[in-house]
């Protein structure tokens, strides 16, 4: 090693510097170009007309960008207006040859005594159709609950009548959920980039529903990108509850409920993935079942977020009473169905379950401790549990776990992983409707600026701290894992619970009454009565049982709910003024149990009707 300050160190020293030299160069090539070309001037007034016509360019770019998006609303609108029309002249040229006297027999039927008439041939399928047909143009006149009518009904009629067998739904309309695929048809989540993309063929549903000789006649409207329990998009506008105009019909199944509460149809296909078939079943009155997610087929259904396997969509009927909810389950769990998606179970509809009148061992609570609902709903479970007990069944208490917990950390955030970022890429290009804004606003805060919110209001608002945190998602594959681990250690904590007090059947509450059009919007969290068994994936029926009575109203002003906070003091103005809208309770069973579900309904639905009458 050479010492410093020897020949190799003087030799540095000495070494001439290229880097001055190129500096050097760069500086005169520099001064030539300048020589050249000719310095550009920018005066201020310039540069100043420059960034205003910058400005004037995104205004006009993003005017002509909404101005696109109403173009296409427009013609959504004006093909639906020219479908209502089709049908009204239909119905019009029909009315001229049969007259109106067998209307409101046929309406007041039940889809049992309906069916039945159908089969042995006192009433064609084409009556049906069009007085079924001509009800729900006035319903959808009233409420807005038809998205489009189906034009290919009229072939499915001839089609039905050249058949030699005749299927369990033979003759029957039905109503089908937007989202669910007719070939022909859009399925529009409420949402503009889905406009002008017709189905290219019958969701699996559909294909069975067909071949069992229903006739899918109407499409119903939704919320916008299906994620809301109120019913409004930009498109196609609010659905009403036919009971109340003050009143939503709910969501996002609300144009079912609408349409069916008005009697505009007698049988209708839902979907449900936080209670989008129990609250507007709840919400108009209706019975509807959510059953345990692929028991029916979920192939050739649209969504705007796909892929979300730990907390599972359901597809269900929504009717008027219970009997037609297990015609229609009877009918759908058949060959064809596991035929055409053999990823459903090949269970057909059990008969001597349904029909079965043993006692049942029934556990039941009218709170979850995490929204305490109005009163008249805990009302409706006190009354159903004591008819219950009356007829001869066994009653136990039982207490749900953790229901806060199960809401924020393994619902929202299973829907949430992102931090929300697809669903909120779903409104690109989109205007946001009204009644989806205060979501949407909440969901677009920085992750960073909901943590600390979330620290900030712990300490007075737990539960909004519990659902910002919730909303930031999850940052790693790992952390999703485990989320997902959750959810299964949940429903295996659940279960054992449940065989413990050696339960049957669950009776417990379900959000209502009907809220006041735009407050679902701001009461995300208070779908957590329903919420629990879309988590657990659990068949759950909803049942109306009562009405809101003068005295509930008056016992609401006293409502203080769970917390007493801005979010009970929201739910207390939602239901308010309320007096004579339907009150529900809800029933659940284990997995692949519809069957038990469903006669438990039935028992409930008697015992209600009896005490009505009396």
């Amino acid at each position: 090693m050479r010492p410093i300050g020897g020949p190799a160190s003087q030799n540095w020293m000495t070494m001439p510097d290229h880097g001055i030299e190129i500096r050097g160069s760069s500086k005169i090539i520099q001064q030539q170009l300048r020589q050249l070309l000719p310095e550009p001037e920018v005066a201020p007034a310039a540069a100043l007309g420059l960034l205003c016509g910058s400005a004037v360019a995104v205004v006009v770019w993003k005017w002509l960008g909404e101005r696109q998006i109403q173009q296409k609303m427009e013609e959504a609108q004006r093909t639906r207006e020219e479908g209502v029309k089709k049908m009204a002249e239909a119905v019009r040229q029909f009315r001229e040859q049969v007259p109106i006297a067998q209307t409101d027999t046929i309406l007041s039927l039940p889809l049992l005594e309906l069916a039945g008439r159908l089969q042995e041939g006192s009433l064609s399928p084409k009556t049906v159709l069009y007085t079924y047909i001509e009800k729900a143009l006035e319903v959808t006149q009233q409420t807005n609950c038809v998205r489009h009518f189906i034009p290919e009904c009229e072939e499915q009629l001839q089609e039905i009548q050249g058949q030699k067998e005749k299927g369990l739904l033979y003759g029957i309309p039905v109503s089908i959920k937007d989202h669910i695929g007719h070939k022909g048809q859009l399925s529009t989540c409420g949402l503009v980039q889905y406009l002008g993309t017709p189905e290219q063929e019958d969701s699996v549903l559909v294909k069975v529903l067909k071949r069992q000789g229903a006739i899918p006649f109407a499409k119903t409207n939704v919320p916008q990108s299906l994620f809301n329990y109120d019913c409004s998009n930009t498109i196609f506008g609010q659905t009403l509850n036919p009971l109340n105009h003050q009143k939503t019909p709910g969501g996002s199944s609300g144009g079912e409920g609408a349409l069916i509460a008005g009697g505009g149809s007698i049988l209708g296909i839902g979907s449900d993935v936080g209670g989008s078939i129990r609250l507007p079943s709840s919400f108009c009155g209706l019975c509807g079942l959510k059953p345990t997610a692929k028991r029916l087929s979920l192939s050739g259904v649209n969504g705007p977020v796909s892929g979300i396997l730990s907390v599972p969509s359901a597809l269900g009927p929504m009717a008027r009473d219970v009997d037609s909810l297990a015609l229609c389950m009877k009918a759908l769990l058949c060959d064809e169905m596991f035929r055409l998606d053999p990823t459903v179970p090949p269970i057909p509809f059990n008969e001597e379950v349904y029909s079965s009148s043993a006692p049942l061992r029934v556990g039941y609570y009218d709170t979850d401790g995490f929204f305490l609902l109005p009163p008249c709903m805990r009302r409706a479970v006190r009354e159903t549990r004591e008819a219950l007990q009356a007829a001869g069944h066994t009653l136990v208490p039982f207490s749900p776990l953790r229901i806060q917990y199960v809401m924020n950390e393994l619902f929202l955030k299973t829907f949430f992983a992102d931090g929300g970022r697809a669903w909120l890429d779903e409104f690109t290009g989109n205007i946001v409707d009204p009644s989806l804004k205060p979501q949407v606003t909440c969901y677009k805060i920085p992750r960073l600026v909901k943590k600390l919110l979330a620290l900030i209001l712990k300490p007075l608002f737990p539960r909004l701290a519990d659902y910002l945190n919730a909303l930031c998602g999850m940052r790693s594959v790992n952390e999703l894992w485990n989320q997902q681990h959750q959810i299964e250690a949940y429903r295996s904590q659940f279960i054992t619970q449940w065989r413990e007090l050696q339960l049957d059947v669950v009776l417990c509450p379900v959000l209502g009454p009907a809220f006041t059009v735009g407050f679902p919007g701001k009461l995300l969290p208070a779908v957590s009565s329903t919420m629990l068994y879309n988590v657990l994936n659990f068949p759950a029926g909803v049942v109306p049982v009562s009405v809101v009575t003068e005295a509930d109203e008056e016992e609401l002003k006293h409502y203080q709910g769970c917390y007493d906070d801005s979010w009970d003091r929201t739910l207390k103005q939602a239901v308010a003024g309320a007096v004579g809208l339907p009150v529900a309770v809800q029933c659940v069973a284990l997995p692949w149990q519809e069957e038990l579900c469903l006669r438990f309904m039935k028992e409930v639905e008697t015992l209600s009707r009896r005490m009505g009458a009396a």
